[in-house]
């Protein structure tokens, strides 16, 4: 099973361009991603830019529109994540729980959508072709 973690660092709305945690907190967050490399569970993780420096696209109309951040309306903002595989929700809660996080930082866990967990009949239509979910980072568990 595949799953998502989010760090969503509380403020990070508001971030100014180029806003980069401390050293200390790079440095232990370096040695949690090197334990979940370790454990062979990390699939891939980055850490984002803060919403300042990032651009929306949205589709009012059926057309796109563009706006540059920081945007005013956001109450939280992805601060990075990690791709991890597991074999259960609960691991990836125990996995989430070992993050050296701050008191200011949220970790949301969200399983990824897996192409047998769609109805059978869409699988059967979907099979082989470009509409089947992109599985390729996907290994046994």
């Amino acid at each position: 099973m595949r799953f998502m973690m989010l760090m969503i660092p509380r403020g990070y709305e508001a971030a100014e361009p180029g806003a980069m945690p401390s050293t200390e907190a790079v440095a232990a967050m370096m040695k949690y991603n090197e334990s979940l490399k370790q454990a062979g569970v990390l699939l891939t993780l980055d850490g984002l830019h803060p919403p300042s420096m990032g651009t929306r696209v949205t589709f009012e109309g059926g057309k796109p529109h563009v706006t540059d951040g920081p945007f005013a309306e956001a109450k939280e903002a992805l601060g990075g994540y990690w791709m991890i595989q597991v074999r259960s929700r609960e691991e990836a809660i125990e996995w989430a729980k070992r993050c050296p996080a701050s008191p200011n930082e949220i970790i949301e866990i969200r399983q990824v959508q897996e192409f047998a967990d769609f109805p059978v009949e869409l699988q059967k239509e979907l099979d082989g072709t470009a509409m089947q979910p992109n599985l390729a980072h996907t290994r046994a568990s």
